[in-house]
């Protein structure tokens, strides 16, 4: 399986971190920045880039920033997209078994307070990411009317 990969300097970290990672479990990662460590960096520069490659090759997407949220704001930006950030492998199940997401946003831990309402441990990350891929989309009708109405959204036909 292929994954896009994606962060901010905030996010810089922990992305080469789980790359290594995911590596060794033998995925396919692709890389789309930031390559190296700049404080002056932008997320929307690595979800947007991050979330192309998704929606074209039909890939899941592991997106980091300080917080998960910037970074999944931008991605739910791009047509095609269904970005979550989740806290706990349950949200991250649900969020592929219902929403059939395709992009994982996680908060990039580099703060120095660890009790900061954004850090999640490397391990935890790492469960919620294995729960996120390892996870089908359900299929069940009233899934797939949602999505469909998303999808209408998404081309302004929604009413």
């Amino acid at each position: 399986m292929k994954i896009i990969l994606g962060s901010d300097h905030a996010g810089f970290h922990m992305k080469e971190k789980i790359k290594k990672w995911l590596l060794k479990k033998k995925f396919d990662v692709v890389d789309v920045g930031a390559l190296k460590l700049n404080p002056d960096d932008d997320y929307p520069d690595y979800a947007f880039k991050a979330s192309i490659k998704v929606a074209n090759w039909n890939s899941p997407g592991i997106l980091f920033c300080g917080s998960a949220e910037g970074i999944c704001i931008v991605a739910n930006k791009v047509r095609g997209i269904r970005a979550i950030a989740p806290t706990t492998m349950i949200a991250a199940e649900d969020g592929r078994r219902h929403e059939d997401s395709n992009v994982l946003c996680l908060p990039g831990g580099e703060q120095k307070d660890k009790k900061s309402r954004f850090h999640l441990s490397e391990a935890k990350i790492k469960k919620i990411i294995m729960a996120w891929l390892s996870t089908p989309f359900s299929g069940e009708a009233r899934h797939v009317r949602r999505l469909h109405k998303i999808e209408l959204i998404e081309k302004g036909k929604f009413v």
